[in-house]
């Protein structure tokens, strides 16, 4: 008498958030994760990495991850980092595919069943293309668009534009995220570099519906920092531009010497001293600015260099009870 086939265990998805400072979010942002992974073809954890907030966010979060097991909490000793977060959840996460979103609700958790389908149907990476920002400034979204493609313009591998950090990543691609030491990492970025099939689920980003954004545009270096860290993170090419100026102006100066000292010798007037100054201060200028993005690449290695750890953990909760 054959035996009867064992039921297959259902895929775990591991939904992981990096916050800080979300108390007046997290209850909503609780309850309807629970609504949709209620309705989610898989199993779910919810790993919140905690910031160092200072306000009821943990306390919060442990009351609910007494009510409800899926729910775990890291707490880093310090203020890390976004990204830095995103990396502390994904060691912890026993997922066969990571869900990274953020906590304030402007990712829709709704979004969520799409990006598993997508990801049962074979998808490794399952990335979401933002078609409307709602409750941001006509400035924000134009300066965001426009960091978007300078980034993508510089990168060896196209990124696509309006994709931020809400997407689904294979373990297989997690395992591999988590073996690289770079500091400073800028996940959107690397999650595209390292390949694989990506598929693509559009949504409308919504407005922040309680509390205030940690990200405003001129109020917060967050903005700047990730863009520069997207910049200089996935090509040399902006060092090789400054290169060919650097040969190019070299010529012209040596051209326009050649022109002055012709004009001396046909006795012409030579421009005055001003345009002189003008152009000195033109050369010295992009100089400068070949020296200050030298600077970025440089600090970057020194960064990797030291090799200091990417977080460290002061607390968790819930992880206690696993195997």
């Amino acid at each position: 008498m054959s035996a009867l086939p064992t039921a297959q265990p259902r895929p775990l998805v591991s939904i992981v958030f990096s916050f800080r400072n979300e108390e007046e979010v997290i209850p909503e942002l609780v309850q309807r994760l629970q609504a949709v992974a209620a309705r989610l073809p898989v199993a779910c954890e919810f790993i919140f990495v905690n910031d160092a907030s200072t306000d009821r966010s943990l306390q919060l979060l442990a009351e609910r991850a007494s009510e409800d097991r899926r729910i775990k909490v890291i707490t880093l000793s310090r203020r890390f980092g976004v990204m830095e977060g995103f990396l502390a959840a994904m060691k912890h996460a026993r997922g066969d595919a990571v869900i990274t979103m953020d906590c304030d609700l402007q990712d829709p958790p709704e979004v969520i069943p799409e990006l598993v389908d997508k990801w049962q149907a074979g998808a490794t990476v399952v990335y979401t293309v933002r078609t409307d920002r709602e409750g941001e400034s006509a400035l924000k979204i134009l300066l965001t668009r426009l960091a978007y493609r300078a980034i993508r313009l510089v990168a060896n591998e196209k990124m696509p534009v309006e994709a931020g950090d809400f997407k689904l990543i294979g373990r297989r691609v997690v395992d591999e995220l988590l073996k690289l030491n770079e500091t400073d990492p800028y996940l959107r970025g690397l999650v595209t570099w390292m390949g694989f099939k990506q598929s693509p689920v559009y949504y409308k980003r919504a407005a922040r519906s309680k509390g205030t954004t940690h990200f405003p545009l001129f109020r917060s270096k967050g903005p700047i920092v990730t863009f520069v860290f997207g910049f200089t993170s996935f090509s040399v090419l902006p060092l090789a531009v400054f290169l060919v100026l650097g040969l190019a102006l070299t010529l012209l100066s040596a051209l326009s010497a050649a022109v002055l000292c012709a004009m001396k010798l046909l006795a012409l007037t030579t421009p005055p001293w001003g345009w002189l100054i003008a152009t000195l201060g033109f050369f010295s200028g992009l100089q400068l600015t070949g020296i200050g993005t030298l600077g970025l690449y440089l600090g970057r290695v020194y960064n990797d260099v030291r090799n200091r750890p990417r977080y460290l953990v002061a607390s968790t909760i819930g992880f206690e009870e696993q195997p």
